[in-house]
């Protein structure tokens, strides 16, 4: 089932992009990368965030490492030929005035990559309960039912699907697909549109209906976005599946996890990710 209002014509659905990967199946990590890199796309390029979002978090630990190492009782005045009263009134003011910096910093970027990193976490741990998660959309706007911009994954797994080991380190697969679904993204205009000032991110998962996370999703059964928007639309799947693709809202394939065992022949509805990131506001250049 599309997650698409009524009226909506089959030549939208004909606009959805494959991006193959040699791979015999898709595997949770590389799921959980291709999810993570374009929720950071999605954020840079519709102005929510001032940099990509993987040096955005350099600099954030970077200015808490920074708050530490200033800190009175980490700050050790360094050898120099100053008097004693010249280090109080120079050394010390300007020791303050960049601690205040660096805590504005943190606070300007705390509820942000906090909420970036809550995100990340639920995402293992939704892949540690199902092993074959076949649909996610990310919806930016006020709230998922008015969207401004609404982004569509699906991830044809293949003839099997393995279980999920708990490594959620990057591999190289996971890197070419990420890549290869965000030139697609460029080339459609993703992100061209005028600055809408900060707004909202939303995750929503298809996931059988016997999922139990209250913690971290809402359950959404009816859920559908406004008919007027025409959402950019990926697919990933596995090379082999040429000849026997299936609908990405049916869960076919076989599973090796004892937890989705089950549930796999379960109705399938919308969960609501309850971690919601808000974009933040900064200064951008103006056009002469």
């Amino acid at each position: 089932m599309e997650l698409m209002e009524e009226g909506q014509g089959s030549s939208e659905m004909e606009s959805i992009t494959e991006i193959e990967t040699t791979s015999e199946s898709l595997d949770s990590s590389a799921i959980f990368h291709v999810i993570k890199n374009v929720v950071g796309f999605v954020l840079y390029m519709h102005q929510q965030i001032p940099s990509i979002l993987q040096d955005l978090c350099l600099e954030f630990e970077a200015l808490q490492t920074e708050y530490k190492e200033l800190h009175p009782k980490n700050f050790r005045l360094q050898e120099t030929g100053l008097t004693q009263n010249e280090i109080k009134g120079s050394t010390r003011r300007k020791h303050i005035s960049r601690m205040r910096e660096v805590k504005h910093g943190i606070r300007r970027f705390d509820k942000l990559m906090k909420t970036v990193s809550s995100l990340e976490t639920m995402l293992q741990l939704i892949f540690s309960e199902i092993c074959n998660i076949q649909q996610v959309v990310l919806i930016l706007g006020g709230s998922p039912l008015r969207p401004q911009h609404v982004y569509e994954l699906y991830f044809s797994h293949g003839k099997f699907v393995p279980r999920c080991s708990g490594d959620f380190a990057k591999s190289k697969s996971a890197e070419v697909l990420s890549r290869k679904a965000i030139r697609d993204l460029v080339s459609k205009g993703a992100g061209s549109g005028s600055y809408p000032g900060p707004t909202k991110l939303f995750l929503l998962v298809k996931a059988p209906s016997s999922l139990n996370m209250p913690l971290h999703f809402l359950p959404k059964r009816d859920f559908r976005y406004s008919k007027k928007i025409v959402p950019y639309k990926i697919r990933f799947k596995c090379k082999t599946q040429d000849r026997e693709m299936v609908a990405p809202d049916h869960a076919s394939q076989i599973c090796s996890s004892t937890s989705l065992t089950h549930s796999i022949s379960d109705e399938l509805i919308w969960y609501q990710c309850r971690h919601v990131i808000k974009g933040i506001a900064f200064k951008t250049p103006v056009e002469e």
